[in-house]
């Protein structure tokens, strides 16, 4: 199998490669095909993969029994409606201008949204950093700034990097209401669901190039379960697909795994110390409730006690309405990866980008967004009428 080198960017770009990838991904799966006849199911846990592999078309191009499924990979997706209605009780205090990105805007609470509060008068503002809402609060002294801190692993260094800051510049109008969460947590509780039935990871990228390798050392060792760190290129997933593979191969001759990284031209092994150092001194660990995943241990961030001053959960006592799910949303399931995109009921029909029932068709790297945006459900995508049928055999 040829390799890539990490030093050319266009070879991961390269169409004469791709063919040759999907051969040896083919030879794979015929050798490695379950005796029960049921596919071989990877799971890309990364909002940007999942777009990534509808854009390029991918799962067309991979053989029949082998299915890739989309997990809880887009924060604004698997924030929970009591905290997406916690930040919209912000909007209720006359003295706050909420600051938040743009993906947060139409994503529905119990009875309404950034966006509807914002037509009616609410003071919401889209920012394209926490940096750009410490500027804000400089330049309006006579508001309360509140970022509205919804991430992973990637987004939360600068946002503690703001808050850092912040305290520096004495910013006593600036705070960030948190709802960031930890993705190896996450990815144990899809290992200990027993609805799924996975066979290989495709680890996220850009969480990555943060934790290294050692936070997803307890996937291999502990569950034995092939998983790889892959980049975004059509190239660079297919090549952690033929890794995940050669993984499954290995463990079938009783040989222990160990987490392998396809993309090491971004990722080192030990990831950002300096970054991971960061979120230690701002952030504390705490249990975190995900759409779809519930309750996880340990699965979030909050302020440390020295950075209280600009925990907005602590600077107002807020009034947050009764949370209600929205009646018909499946996202939970998508989330979890039991259930497709087009297996909604809702989806393209009663649910839309402008006309969302859920954040997995609202934000930009939801997976429901995704199989819209890329017109994927159809027969185009060269998937039997089971993959689409609802029945369950997805996860049995």
């Amino acid at each position: 199998m040829t390799t890539l080198d990490p030093r050319r960017s266009e070879a991961f770009r390269d169409p004469q490669l791709a063919p040759r990838l999907l051969q040896g991904i083919q030879a794979l799966v015929d050798r490695l095909a379950p005796a029960d006849g049921r596919p071989l199911q990877f799971m890309e846990v990364c909002g940007t993969h999942t777009m990534a592999i509808a854009k390029a078309g991918l799962r067309s191009l991979l053989p029949a029994n082998l299915r890739l499924l989309s997990g809880p990979g887009c924060p604004v997706c698997v924030t929970a409606n009591a905290d997406i209605d916690r930040i919209i009780a912000l909007t209720n205090l006359s003295e706050v201008t909420v600051a938040t990105f743009g993906d947060m805007l139409r994503v529905p609470g119990s009875s309404s949204s950034l966006a509807e509060r914002r037509a009616t008068g609410a003071a919401v503002s889209v920012v394209y950093s926490p940096l750009d809402a410490l500027r804000l609060a400089e330049q309006q002294p006579e508001r309360q700034i509140v970022f509205i801190g919804v991430g992973f692993e990637t987004t939360a260094p600068i946002i503690a990097a703001s808050l850092v800051r912040a305290r520096a510049e004495h910013r006593r109008n600036f705070s960030v209401l948190t709802a960031l969460k930890l993705v190896p947590p996450a990815l144990r509780a899809l290992l200990e669901d027993p609805a799924l039935r996975l066979d290989g990871l495709i680890l996220p990228g850009h969480v990555s190039t943060i934790l290294g390798l050692e936070p997803y050392r307890f996937i291999a060792e502990n569950y034995q379960m092939p998983a790889v760190i892959t980049g975004f290129e059509p190239l660079d997933i297919l090549m952690g697909v033929y890794q995940l593979l050669l993984q499954l191969e290995v463990r079938a001759t009783g040989a222990r795994l160990a987490v392998g990284n396809a993309y090491a031209r971004a990722v080192p092994a030990e990831g950002n110390p300096v970054a991971r150092a960061r979120l230690a001194e701002v952030f504390q660990t705490t249990d975190a409730i995900w759409r779809g995943l519930g309750p996880i241990p340990a699965s979030g961030l909050v302020c440390r006690p020295e950075f209280a001053e600009f925990d907005a959960s602590q600077k107002w006592e807020l009034t947050v309405e009764p949370t209600v799910e929205t009646p018909g949303c499946r996202c939970g399931e998508v989330l979890r990866g039991v259930l497709l995109p087009p297996q909604c009921p809702h989806f393209g029909r009663s649910c839309t980008p402008l006309h969302p029932l859920g954040p997995c068709m609202v934000s930009s790297e939801g997976s429901c967004a995704a199989y819209y945006k890329y017109g994927i459900g159809g027969t185009e995508d060269q998937l039997d009428d089971a993959w689409f049928a609802g029945s369950g055999d997805l996860c049995q």
